[in-house]
């Protein structure tokens, strides 16, 4: 693997007794784009701050861009980009103001600021709306801006914090290609995301509950990961009283419509083979045709809810 740019050992975060990151051991290579996943409240946002300088760690080292952050933040800053979750320009200024603005806050004169202010409005497909105030752009545009705002100095670690967060489809998308155009040119890239559909597009992911790493791996790896609660799917004539039926099964821990199935999430310790030989007359004992369960194919979702139902035994 490329040298880190991203390396933190034992990183911790405490107010008061409460203890937002714990014991967080987190490595970002050149070219790499890590995804940290968790639900809101995880301690992912906390420890993205940290990383990038902006909060002091109770405990632990940071080194991002060969800077040690925990001593010296701003000489760091200079060096990584970073996208808030929420907006943090300027809402009276236009697209191109904002930009210039930022520009020289990165010492960025002359051509130099004009080249990397025509890429950003390029690349983040902001020309068009380049005299618009930023408080009349939608979401997504502000989204583009804030990211062409954290590009402008061309940092060697990008922090993502929920990019795609209340975008559209097709800005989604884009925003995802251009993530992969940056790590290719050798920049880190470290993603926060509860969108479990969007950590496949990373190389390697971990995920977070109550401010600490309970897995790490790749997609793939997280995805033939053995679930502690076996799951299948079947078929039904009615799928509406089928789903109704099964969740008052006792065996039946969550039923998820997936792709024309019913995915069923059994308890933990079920003998499945049993299960799949009894459902079908069981069904058909309350007037329902339901076919004879079937193993499913895990998904990273799947994987995320059996760690954290491990992790908070």
């Amino acid at each position: 693997m490329s040298e880190a740019v991203v390396d933190a050992h034992g990183l911790t975060r405490r107010f008061g007794r409460f203890i937002a990151v714990d014991d967080l051991e987190l490595h970002v290579a050149a070219g790499e784009v890590f995804g940290l996943l968790g639900a809101n409240g995880a301690g992912k946002t906390t420890a993205i701050r940290m990383l990038c300088g902006l909060l002091s760690p109770s405990a632990g080292n940071i080194r991002v861009a060969g800077i040690d952050m925990v001593r010296h933040p701003l000489r760091g800053r200079a060096r990584i980009g970073y996208l808030a979750q929420g907006f943090a320009l300027y809402e009276d200024l236009s697209v191109r103001e904002n930009l210039g603005l930022q520009a020289g806050l990165y010492g960025l004169t002359g051509r130099r600021r004009r080249e990397r202010i025509d890429w950003a409005l390029d690349h983040l497909e902001l020309g068009p709306r380049a005299d618009a105030p930023a408080r009349d752009l939608p979401h997504g545009y502000r989204r583009r801006l804030s990211l062409a705002a954290a590009l402008l100095h061309e940092p060697g670690a990008l922090f993502l914090d929920e990019p795609t967060s209340g975008v559209d489809p097709a800005a989604r998308q884009r925003f995802w290609e251009l993530i992969y155009e940056l790590a290719e040119a050798g920049v880190g890239v470290l993603v926060t995301t509860h969108y479990m559909n969007e950590a496949a597009f990373c190389d390697r992911l971990a995920l977070m509950e109550a401010g600490r790493v309970v897995e790490r791996g790749s997609p793939g790896e997280l995805a033939g990961r053995p679930l502690a609660t076996p799951l299948v799917q079947v078929r039904a004539g009615d799928r509406r009283a089928a789903a109704g039926f099964l969740r008052d099964h006792p065996e039946v821990v969550e039923v998820v419509p997936h792709a024309g199935h019913l995915r069923l999430r059994l308890a933990a310790g079920s003998d499945v083979e049993r299960f799949t030989a009894r459902l079908p007359d069981e069904a058909a004992e309350k007037g329902l045709e339901i076919s004879t369960p079937e193993p499913a194919t895990p998904e990273l979702e799947d994987v995320f809810v059996s760690v954290l139902e491990e992790a908070a035994k």
